[in-house]
């Protein structure tokens, strides 16, 4: 029998094996093989469960089943727009911080507006011209695949695709291995000298597939029986816009016809003489079809796999960012029968991902999150149909009006510069020039702005800036204001009413307010180390940074100001 000091002496060198073994666990850190990160482009909260029904078992319904879903997942500034959006899931932040306030935007050094990836400094690499000359440099922080990057000796790979340049570049981020986007043109992949020299071979010989010419080799017909599209409305309907070359917006959509940019005939003539008639098609058409989101995930599974992405022993991250519904919701409406197809057939697509991310990486060791740039206003015709609060503005008008009214009151000038994201950019050297005070002529032109049908508010920017707000309209307006590239007067529309550039005919719909219909978006988890589960908790579009963050364990976003989202981290 052992005395009570040989009991405590044996436990006493146990202990260290006991701490070691312990210690053992923590020695390796655990993170998913993967990250994919899903945008799909112009898609509203209520598309998961309004075609629920028809949705197979491998795509949006498996992410519910098996994965969490923030139900209450909103966008909390404005303008609600491609870039911005963009740039707030990667950045963690709003406008404010990342520097991203359009898709284009006034520069006022030179007078010049600016697209949100444009970079004359670099070239085009496997594109034509202007398509390639893209980069982010306007983006002011860096991104959660920058910081992976970072916190991995940048041995992770980071890739980002998106048919959209923008919906590519802001994701990958600054430090990215590549980003893919699609050039028209060609109908190729392309990039930038800032990502590469030459596109890899597997890219180029993705391309030398013309796969995009295959898609438009067929009509674009309805998925299921047209009359089993009962979310929809008809087919045939005047709030929709038809292709060129259709008389009206209905199915079967002739892509081969729509697509050829000289007539049938020529084109028979050209091929009988032994010329490449293929070279004359219009590529592009391919955004506005769902065949766009295909054509995507094609090249997306080709970057996987010809990288291993998930399969070299680090995390890597694939941004992966869907279009071609936000073409056909912009043409059609979100009440269409083509958008209703373009879901059903995107369903398909991330069924196959998935089942890729299974065979290729193991199931639940890829981390999935899955949400929306922004979402879409209904038709305002669509509403006006059915005797609901809508309308429509045009901001050339606008701006004309405008003009014209500041002439009068001030004297001659071209006081408007531009009108852009719903704000007012006035012309600052006049100003100074008239030894007038800017905050008065913002202050000016904001009560003129009221006098316009649909505005509810308008805003002098010296007002946002100097001014705080924790919530509400207002917290929206300064989370979007970016001084050095916001304008001088914050337009607020009315609910149901949006901006309309084929004013006044009204077709299709657009989106960038801060009403509920623009802001409120899927936002999903699913894969590694997700818990299935749902929340109706307020998140915002600024919390998946840091929640991909937490999981990952590495630094948030430079600028970032989101919160980690506890219930799905299981906190």
């Amino acid at each position: 029998m052992k005395t009570p000091v040989a009991l405590l002496l044996a436990a006493t060198l146990t202990l260290p094996a006991l701490a070691q073994k312990k210690k053992n666990p923590a020695q390796t850190l655990e993170r998913p093989k993967l990250v994919v990160g899903i945008v799909v482009d112009q898609m509203r909260y209520d598309y998961l469960y309004r075609y629920w029904n028809k949705y197979g078992q491998g795509g949006f319904r498996r992410l519910l089943g098996e994965g969490f879903s923030y139900e209450n997942a909103h966008y909390n500034y404005v303008p609600t727009y491609t870039g911005p959006g963009h740039a707030s899931i990667y950045t963690g932040t709003t406008p404010s911080g990342h520097g991203i306030v359009g898709n284009n935007w006034l520069v006022r050094e030179t007078g010049q507006r600016t697209y949100v990836t444009e970079d004359k400094r670099v070239q085009s690499v496997g594109g034509t011209g202007e398509a390639g000359q893209q980069s982010p440099a306007h983006l002011l922080a860096t991104t959660i695949t920058d910081e992976l990057r970072l916190a991995t000796n940048f041995e992770s790979k980071v890739i980002g695709v998106c048919i959209k340049d923008r919906g590519s570049i802001l994701p990958a981020g600054h430090a990215a291995n590549a980003a893919y986007w699609y050039d028209g043109a060609n109908g190729a992949f392309i990039s930038s000298t800032h990502y590469m020299q030459q596109l890899p071979a597997w890219a180029a010989q993705f391309n030398a597939e013309n796969r995009a010419h295959k898609y438009l080799d067929q009509p674009w017909t309805t998925l299921l029986p047209i009359a089993r599209y009962t979310e929809s409305t008809a087919d045939d309907v005047d709030w929709e816009a038809p292709f060129k070359g259709e008389e009206r917006p209905v199915f079967p959509h002739d892509l081969p016809r729509l697509s050829a940019q000289l007539p049938a005939a020529v084109q028979g003539a050209l091929k009988a003489e032994g010329e490449k008639a293929d070279a004359v098609r219009d590529l592009g058409l391919i955004r506005s079809t769902p065949f766009g989101n295909s054509l995507t995930l094609d090249f997306a599974l080709a970057a996987l796999q010809a990288e291993q992405m998930g399969q070299r022993g680090t995390t890597d991250f694939l941004a992966l960012s869907f279009s071609s519904t936000d073409y056909v919701g912009h043409q059609f409406g979100p009440n269409s029968i083509e958008a209703e197809d373009t879901y059903l057939r995107l369903d398909q697509e991330l069924a196959r991902l998935f089942s890729y991310l299974d065979k290729a990486v193991g199931k639940k060791q890829a981390l999935v999150f899955l949400s929306a740039d922004h979402a879409a206003a209904h038709s305002p015709n669509f509403l006006l149909a059915h005797k609901l609060p809508a309308g429509s503005v045009g901001p050339r008008l606008m701006r004309d009006s405008l003009q014209q009214r500041l002439v009068r009151a001030l004297g001659p000038g071209k006081w408007v510069l531009s009108y852009e994201n719903q704000q007012v950019y006035l012309n600052r050297p006049l100003i100074v020039q008239k030894k007038l005070n800017l905050y008065q002529i913002q202050r000016l032109t904001a009560e003129m702005m009221l006098d316009f049908a649909g505005v509810t508010r308008a805003l002098a920017a010296d007002d946002v800036q100097r001014s705080h707000w924790e919530s509400g309209l207002l917290m929206y307006l300064e989370n979007g204001y970016f001084p050095k590239r916001s304008g001088d007067v914050l337009v607020v529309l009315s609910p149901g009413w949006l901006e309309s550039y084929s004013y006044p005919v009204n077709r299709g719909t657009t989106h960038g307010s801060a009403s509920s219909y623009d802001t409120h978006v899927p936002m999903l988890f699913w894969g590694w180390g997700v818990k299935a589960g749902k929340s109706s908790a307020p998140a915002r579009i600024t919390d998946i940074a840091p929640t991909i963050a937490r999981w990952l364990h590495i630094q948030e976003p430079s600028a970032s100001t989101g919160e980690p989202l506890r219930e799905v981290l299981g906190w």
